[in-house]
């Protein structure tokens, strides 16, 4: 059994504590990286190839990035599944380190970005449908999407950091400077930003198209239904895969702040680590909820990789919008 003093220099060091454990995420994010490479990537497929995005008026643009950036993250998984098996908390070579910190939080910055523009565009197409607005102007063109990951990538630059990967920030040394306790700062600022107010926002617009739809009595009551359980899923894939690590990073910085025994530490490091881990199943969440949820989506999907679950029929309406899709013989069983 590990001593308080080996236990904090093992987290100093940033290694693993519980190698058992490590092996455990490790196992989760193969698992992950099986399931979602080949979603992610058929469903890409079908953006590039069958829908041509870039010549769509809908808000395919933003779910094609949305998919990209998903399956640029996962690139990154064996990676830091490997390290995890190992017995490390994050790769010992700084290069390598600094650069899987960059794809990790780039991506996984555009994954919540993309997500939240994506529900601020739906909250106005079915809140406000008649209402002239900036976004529905500018989601026509890619140039929205460029910017957006211009945007991210001077956010990255403070996680870039080894003592972000292992938890250091705020340390109680006496030797810390001002310089560094403001730099950690920034770092934990930007973490949290990142998915607090995207999740805000996620919350205000989830509420109004809710209240929207209830209130709506004419139309087809299956569409309003599947649209009512679009905006919740896509409140419940948010709050399952990021909030628990905001949080768990929170009792973390407390922890290293008010300086508490090295064994609870440890057991916040390891949690959060955990919960890191788990966040990383946006990338099979996502296309699960914002594609197949588009009744339009899911014919095209199945009849291009399963054909054998379609039957002869009229494509029912799109979910997503709320439109009546372009005729075609096949729909769902």
């Amino acid at each position: 059994m590990e001593t308080n003093r080996s236990i904090y220099q093992l987290i100093e060091d940033c290694e693993a504590t519980n190698k058992a454990l490590y092996k455990f995420y490790a196992a989760v994010m193969i698992v992950i990286v099986i399931l979602a490479l080949p979603l992610n990537a058929s469903v890409l497929h079908l953006f590039i190839f069958k829908l041509k995005f870039w010549k769509s008026n809908t808000n395919n643009i933003f779910l094609f990035n949305l998919v990209l950036a998903d399956i640029l993250l996962l690139f990154s998984l064996p990676i830091k599944a490997y390290n995890f098996i190992q017995g490390e908390r994050r790769s010992g070579n700084d290069t390598v380190c600094k650069a899987m910190l960059f794809m990790l939080f780039l991506n996984r910055g555009a994954s919540i970005a993309f997500l939240t523009v994506t529900s601020i565009d739906r909250y106005f197409n079915v809140v406000h449908p008649g209402r002239k607005n900036l976004l529905r102007a500018l989601k026509k063109s890619p140039q929205i999407s460029i910017l957006i990951w211009l945007l991210l990538l001077p956010l990255t630059i403070p996680t870039m950091l080894k003592n972000f990967d292992c938890c250091n920030s705020h340390k109680t040394d006496k030797d810390d400077t001002l310089i560094k306790g403001v730099v950690d700062s920034m770092r934990e600022v930007v973490f949290f930003t990142q998915i607090l107010i995207p999740f805000c926002i996620l919350v205000y617009c989830t509420v109004h198209i809710v209240k929207r739809l209830r209130k709506k009595t004419i139309g087809d009551k299956t569409k309003l239904k599947r649209a009512v359980f679009l905006v919740t899923s896509v409140m419940v894939v948010f709050s399952l895969c990021f909030l628990p690590c905001t949080i768990a990073r929170m009792v973390l910085l407390i922890a290293r702040v008010k300086d508490w025994p090295d064994i609870n530490q440890n057991i916040a490091a390891v949690a959060f680590d955990g919960l890191m881990v788990l966040s990383y199943m946006d990338c099979l969440l996502d296309p699960l909820v914002y594609c197949f949820c588009s009744t339009k989506f899911k014919s095209l999907y199945l009849s291009s990789y399963f054909p054998f679950l379609m039957k002869e029929g009229p494509v029912p309406l799109d979910s997503s919008t709320g439109n009546t899709s372009h005729p075609a013989r096949n729909t769902v069983i």
